[in-house]
């Protein structure tokens, strides 16, 4: 199916068949990435007196319980709820169907080597993404695609599909480069790490607080007027996915949570041509 989208006065076209998916799939008992060494998500057969949901067991059919943990099990996408006493949920939050976006890479660089900062103060083991990375990436960028941004990191490979991000420091975002993002106005920010915070920050979680417009160090969020935007982590863009605009899906259930697991496609962007 050709879709015809219309996109701040100029008329596009995608392909629906000729998508690409960049999330995790949640692989219940198998690989999947994993943060803070938390328990796996898993699946089991229900079982209730006589009544086993699996065939495997002599069942009429597979009838499975899940345990999952979205922030830290895989690909999920959260709002602003994640940070504040109020319970503002994901799907009360997100309803785009489709949003332009631009794909970058970036080289996170070690913090000893720049002037960005962090709170808490960064360490010599820390590597981040700065303001400098995300200008060099973004210096031929259409500001019409920055409603979304996905920030593939280096090194890339496959190893992201499973890695255990508590066995080492996976980069984060300085402060400075998140103020940069929000100079930008993106509305969903879509990375393949665990999160734009450092791993253990002392709860301070400051680079979510300056993407939400949430004061450092306070969880008080008017769910009335707080921010739609969002942040989708744990994603996966192979290098077979050049960098550039493309329009962007995220699906997600219609969970009643701050984070839900999510399902990202992308289409490659085409100026409309005679159907």
């Amino acid at each position: 199916m050709k879709i015809i989208i219309v996109h701040k006065g100029v008329e596009f076209s995608i392909n629906s068949s000729n998508c690409k998916c960049i999330s995790i799939p949640v692989k219940f008992n198998g690989d999947q990435p994993n943060t803070y060494d938390v328990d796996k998500a898993t699946a089991k057969a229900y079982e209730a007196g006589s009544f086993i949901g699996d065939t495997r067991r002599g069942g009429g059919c597979n009838f499975e319980e899940y345990r999952i943990i979205p922030h830290c099990n895989g690909t999920h996408t959260e709002c602003v709820g994640h940070i504040s006493f109020e319970r503002i949920s994901i799907n009360k939050i997100f309803h785009e169907l489709l949003f332009a976006a631009t794909l970058i890479t970036i080289s996170p660089v070690k913090a000893s080597s720049t002037n960005d900062t962090y709170d808490p103060q960064k360490s010599d083991k820390d590597y981040m993404i700065t303001a400098d990375c995300l200008k060099d990436a973004l210096v031929n960028s259409n500001k019409d695609f920055l409603k979304g941004l996905i920030i593939r990191t280096l090194p890339n490979d496959i190893s992201k599909l499973s890695r255990k991000y508590s066995q080492e420091h996976p980069p984060f975002f300085s402060i400075e480069a998140m103020k940069y993002i929000r100079s930008l106005n993106v509305g969903h920010l879509l990375i393949d790490i665990p999160s734009v915070d450092r791993t253990f920050d002392e709860g301070k979680l400051a680079a979510h607080h300056i993407y939400w417009d949430v004061e450092n160090l306070s969880h008080e969020v008017d769910p009335e007027k707080c921010s739609s935007r969002t942040i989708t982590e744990l994603v996966y863009v192979p290098d077979s996915i050049v960098d550039g605009h493309y329009f962007t899906s995220i699906q997600i259930p219609d969970f009643t949570s701050d984070a839900a697991p999510s399902r990202v496609m992308i289409y490659e962007v085409n100026m409309n041509t005679e159907i």
